[in-house]
């Protein structure tokens, strides 16, 4: 269930996959509700891209919570140069605090907005064109930022799995490295 100097544990290696199937849900969920022009419609994606927005938060906080009292990372791969460990910590540490910030301004956009009384069925009202709203700002650059992330933490271990060759993708994986 722990990771080891070597590899990840079966638990941070389940947050890890499972975050990121949400994830990707979420970022196509939300691009697409903002693209469509139909209330019902919209209203039906928005419920599950709100519900979805809480399950990522409860899975951050239990990988936060994991990481600080219950296990400790794998040893950096060794040979790789100093920029590469210092990109990795800050590709990881933005991740978090982007999927904070989503959360954080998601919740405030429903809660100005009203939108949170319409999906959660309090009212039948129409929901309202977000981009009225402050938090429409952060939450559209936070979700840009999140596929840049994306991109960019995907590219780099399909490079050490393909380039460089040095185990460091077989680490986020079930079974032995």
């Amino acid at each position: 269930m722990k990771s080891t100097s070597a590899k990840y544990g079966t638990v941070a290696i389940t947050i890890h996959w499972l975050s990121a199937l949400l994830i990707l849900a979420q970022l196509g969920s939300g691009f697409w509700a903002a693209s469509i022009i139909d209330g019902a419609a919209k209203e039906e994606i928005l419920k599950f891209h709100a519900a979805l927005g809480i399950v990522i938060l409860v899975l951050t906080i239990a990988r936060l919570l994991w990481w600080k009292f219950a296990d400790r990372k794998p040893d950096p791969v060794a040979g790789g140069p100093a920029w590469q460990m210092l990109a990795a910590k800050a590709v990881h540490v933005l991740f978090y605090i982007v999927i904070l910030g989503m959360v954080a301004s998601g919740i405030g956009l429903m809660v100005v907005s009203g939108a949170g009384a319409i999906l959660s069925g309090e009212t039948d009202a129409m929901l309202p064109d977000f981009g009225n709203y402050a938090p429409r700002i952060p939450h559209g650059m936070g979700a840009r930022l999140m596929v840049g992330l994306f991109v960019f933490h995907a590219g780099a271990a399909i490079y050490h799995h393909l380039v460089k060759k040095d185990g460091l993708l077989a680490r986020m994986w079930y079974g032995a490295s």
